[in-house]
């Protein structure tokens, strides 16, 4: 089981790789289970947003989680997405990922319906209490439309079974505030990758990332340096992952560019699930560039 203080660090938030007849491919996810555990991965989270878990079915879902926790075989904490519209299904989901091996359970809010804070603090305290996970709060209000505030953070925070927070909001400032808030009391993490050195500049003690499952390593090498007390030498790393995070966040959409650049690194991204879409020829070309700036390709 995590807890508040071992949820920290590089936790890539991996893809779910599907197969030409759209299947989960069970063999292209343990190679990238593989991949980000070898370049020093704190964690893995599987079936969130870079995983699509909006178009994974509930046994798909399951499947995908289990297979990451047999290929980590124990190395590193599995943390399971298992968001959900009701918090029935919610709960059903997290007890799924529970049977499945996983070590956590990471739930953005309720979305589709716009809920008011009481309504969020009880979906969230039913699953503290009722589930059999530690349960890490997803605050991703441009997706969901439904906002965790500082205030309603600061409430779920005092709940045994929250332990930590992944915060993607565009606004650094919210983080911050909330930060202060909160303390140390549950593990506030960016869930933003252009957001990693300030957010850890403040306090945060780790990132969900994008990126990380496609340079696990030059993200590990951030945190590293920051632990390290090497400032500078995390900030020009991060900057120098800058180049590629930019197609990572909102614009045009961050699934298939991430699937196109383990594509162009060799890796068994898999094609996005319909409706997401492909990308252009101009913004294949602009990832392929952005990892030569890097010296991957």
């Amino acid at each position: 089981m995590l807890t508040r203080k071992t949820l920290r660090g590089v936790i890539p938030a991996i893809v779910t790789p599907f197969t030409a007849q759209d299947e989960v491919d069970e063999a292209a996810l343990g190679a990238i289970t593989e991949f980000v555990i070898r370049n020093g991965a704190h964690a893995i989270m599987t079936t969130g947003g870079t995983g699509e878990f909006p178009h994974l079915s509930r046994e798909e879902r399951a499947v995908v989680t289990r297979t990451v926790v047999q290929a980590s075989a124990g190395r590193i904490p599995v943390i399971a997405g298992t968001a959900a519209c009701s918090t029935r299904e919610t709960l059903q989901l997290t007890e799924d990922a529970a049977r499945a091996g996983a070590h956590g359970a990471i739930v953005v809010s309720p979305f589709y319906f716009h809920l008011p804070e009481s309504a969020l603090y009880g979906h969230f305290a039913h699953l503290a209490t009722a589930a059999s996970l530690p349960i890490v709060l997803y605050n991703n209000p441009l997706y969901t439309g439904n906002h965790l505030s500082a205030e309603l953070t600061v409430e779920l925070a005092q709940l045994p079974g929250i332990i930590g927070l992944k915060q993607s909001d565009a606004d650094m400032g919210k983080l911050v505030e909330i930060k202060r808030r909160v303390g140390d009391s549950i593990a506030v993490c960016t869930g933003i990758d252009s957001q990693f050195y300030p957010a850890l500049c403040v306090g945060g003690v780790g990132i969900f990332s994008t990126a990380a499952t496609v340079v696990p390593r030059q993200m590990v090498d951030i945190w590293d340096a920051f632990q390290n007390g090497d400032h500078a030498g995390a900030l020009a790393m991060h900057m120098k992952v800058q180049v590629l995070n930019r197609f990572l966040e909102y614009d045009p959409g961050y699934v298939a560019p991430c699937k196109e650049a383990l594509r162009l690194l060799g890796l068994p991204g898999g094609p996005v699930r319909a409706p997401l879409p492909e990308l252009s020829a101009d913004e294949k070309a602009g990832i392929a560039d952005a990892l030569r700036q890097m010296g991957l390709l």
